[in-house]
């Protein structure tokens, strides 16, 4: 599966944004999905997780509460929902990709994915 972030953008501190996911080159709803994300001179990081039923939903605790994850099967896309942003947010955002299987086992690692996209940058001024 091919994996393409797009949304991203620069945006005020307590603002949103949508980051989009759009995947091509197999079926979308069998494929667990996963944001994440990487600041200047930090590891990268996970950020919310999606599984392919959307019976499992995960969060960091950094942005619970602020950030929604969700997919469309339909569109073969996934989405983050930003809101109430902080400088802290700013970062180069990846979607990531693993085929699902009948376990509900959060995906909160790098090494639970297959697939990457290529970053989006999302940039939180104060």
């Amino acid at each position: 599966v091919q994996l393409q972030a797009s949304g991203g953008g620069l945006v005020q501190a307590g603002g949103s944004l949508r980051l989009s996911c759009a995947a091509s080159g197999d079926t979308f709803s069998v494929y667990d999905m996963g944001w994440f994300r990487q600041a200047p001179g930090k590891e990268r990081e996970f950020v919310a997780s999606i599984n392919w039923s959307v019976s499992s939903i995960y969060y960091a605790d950094s942005v619970k509460g602020r950030f929604t994850i969700s997919r469309d099967n339909a569109k073969n896309t996934a989405y983050l929902q930003m809101s109430s942003l902080k400088p802290e947010d700013t970062a180069v955002y990846y979607c990531a990709a693993r085929r699902g299987s009948l376990t509900t086992t959060p995906r909160t690692t790098l090494r639970d994915y297959d697939y990457w996209g290529q970053g989006t940058q999302v940039t939180v001024s104060s």
